[in-house]
């Protein structure tokens, strides 16, 4: 701890507050305009892995760009203003006062992001009234809970006056593209209005954090007011054909922190198990943790960029003497804090997640005895998804109909005309069709089906592939039509490759 803030590793440059004599980064609004970019500031996507840009950049804010989050000067053909709106929420600082702590809230300034009722319901109530009771959660919780607030429009004090040591921390000046939302942009990065001064900010608000709109349809611009939830703004959809690594499915390294975080503060200090494990860890442990397994599920190397690798870890191990059931808990309470900071719960994902807890405890449970020789120049273990249990590979029994993907129907073919594969046969499978049989096959790949073209034929009437249904009478025959003179060619070559 420095003071009373908490510091925050830094997973793209390892810095952890400007030193003094550093230019301060900024952030300006222009007229009808992007954001302008400049200083010391990390520029990261909602996984929290660098984006590149080269001193300043132009940042879209009108929600029209071709390359977001970068500029294209769409603004200027799309009919963008950067003028409030006068349905927007007042500006209107409340004051909660509770038992233990005094909640400020101004909901002209909130982003809707949700961290707060969905993480602390005790005390922040979604559609209700009083939004806030204080009383109703730990003061340690409360705390979290606005600090991890990205639009500042939440405080904390005690006996009815802020404390801004508890409201704001030193972190690195950064601005997060978050996933189909705002600009999330920490550790006090100036904002500039179109005038070259400060850009005025609602009652009570933060300048330590704060959310920037980029989606064009803000009601109080520049800043988020959540209206990227009603007009249904996205970013690019991934490639489908891509398998996501489990860095990416979990929400990448900004929820693995979360999650830590929660694990060492919330439950680690009040274990008699598992606490004494950790009694001298340093302040940053739950950064290298969430670096850790950012790169053990497939994210950037932030572990070994930044601490050292796999050696470094098994030293944090050695003459531990750590017991069975010290491990047992850990892992129980890891998982407990996966819960809490909302990472996806889908049975495939957590098969894996648990899968890895368990494998690296029992790794370390052994390096850790008196009498262990770990073995020197071990790789850095990767994971992955278990038993090819990707998402999407199956249909949930909870899912609506609609939520499995829905079929395509055949192209329409005239009577004497060949059904080709990329036209007319392929985008017969789903997604989810294609991943629940990746364990055996392609059924995007040409060669596969032919290759299995028989056999899925008959699974395809008998409505086990896909596992939802059997196919319309009309998706068979083309697929059949398409399959006889493929077949048979197929087998005439094979013939041919014998002479």
């Amino acid at each position: 701890m420095s003071g009373k803030h908490q510091r925050e590793f830094s997973v793209s440059t390892g810095q952890t507050e400007p030193a003094a004599d550093q230019p301060t980064a900024s952030l300006t609004v222009t007229h009808n305009g992007p954001y302008l970019l400049q200083g010391p500031a990390e520029l990261v996507d909602y996984l929290g892995v660098a984006i590149a840009f080269d001193g300043s950049a132009r940042l879209c804010r009108c929600g029209h760009s071709k390359t977001k989050p970068f500029c294209d000067d769409s603004h200027e053909t799309s009919g963008f203003t950067g003028e409030k709106d006068g349905r927007r929420v007042p500006d209107r600082l409340d004051v909660y006062e509770g038992q233990q702590a005094t909640v400020f809230d101004n909901r002209g300034l909130c982003a809707h992001s949700g961290f707060c009722t969905d993480r602390l319901n005790s005390v922040f109530h979604l559609g209700e009234e009083p939004f806030v009771t204080p009383s109703g959660g730990r003061f340690d919780e409360i705390v979290r809970a606005v600090r991890k607030c990205p639009s500042g429009a939440l405080g904390v004090g005690i006996d009815g006056v802020r404390n801004w040591a508890l409201n704001d921390t030193i972190r690195p000046a950064r601005v997060e593209v978050s996933k189909d939302g705002p600009y999330r942009v920490t550790s006090g990065v100036a904002l500039i209005g179109e005038n070259g001064g400060p850009v005025q900010r609602p009652t009570g608000a933060s300048t330590e954090h704060y959310c920037l709109c980029r989606c064009g349809s803000s009601l109080n611009k520049p800043f988020c007011s959540g209206m990227h939830w009603s007009v249904v703004f996205s970013d690019p959809v991934p490639d489908p054909m891509r398998e996501p690594t489990l860095f990416e499915w979990a929400g990448g390294y900004p929820a693995l922190l979360d999650m830590t975080r929660i694990f060492y503060s919330r439950y680690v200090p009040a274990d008699t198990l598992v606490g004494p494990l950790f009694a001298t860890m340093s302040p940053d442990h739950p950064e290298r943790v969430a670096a850790w397994l950012s790169e053990v599920f497939g994210g950037p190397k932030f572990y070994s960029d930044h601490f050292g690798g796999y050696a470094r870890m098994i030293s944090h191990h050695v003459g531990k003497g750590i017991r069975p059931e010290q491990r047992a808990r850990w892992v129980s309470l890891m998982a407990q804090s996966a819960d809490d900071a909302g990472l996806p719960a889908d049975p495939e994902f957590r098969a894996a997640f648990v899968a890895y807890l368990e494998w690296g405890s029992r790794i370390a449970l052994e390096n850790s005895q008196a009498d262990a020789q770990p073995p020197p120049n071990m790789p850095m273990p990767r994971w992955w998804w278990v038993c090819d249990a990707s998402p999407g590979s199956r249909i949930s029994a909870l899912a609506k109909p609609t939520q499995a993907g829905e079929a395509n129907e055949p192209a329409r073919l005239g009577p004497d005309e060949t059904p080709r594969f990329a036209d007319h046969i392929r985008s017969l499978f789903r997604a989810m069709d294609r991943n629940s049989m990746r364990f055996a096959f392609d059924l995007w790949s040409e060669s596969d089906l032919r290759t299995h073209g028989a056999a899925i034929l008959d699974r395809l009437r008998a409505g086990t592939m896909p596992c939802d249904g059997a196919w319309s009478a009309e998706k068979i025959a083309v697929f059949q039509r398409w399959l006889e003179p493929v077949s048979k060619t197929y087998r005439a070559n094979e013939s041919l490759s014998k002479l």
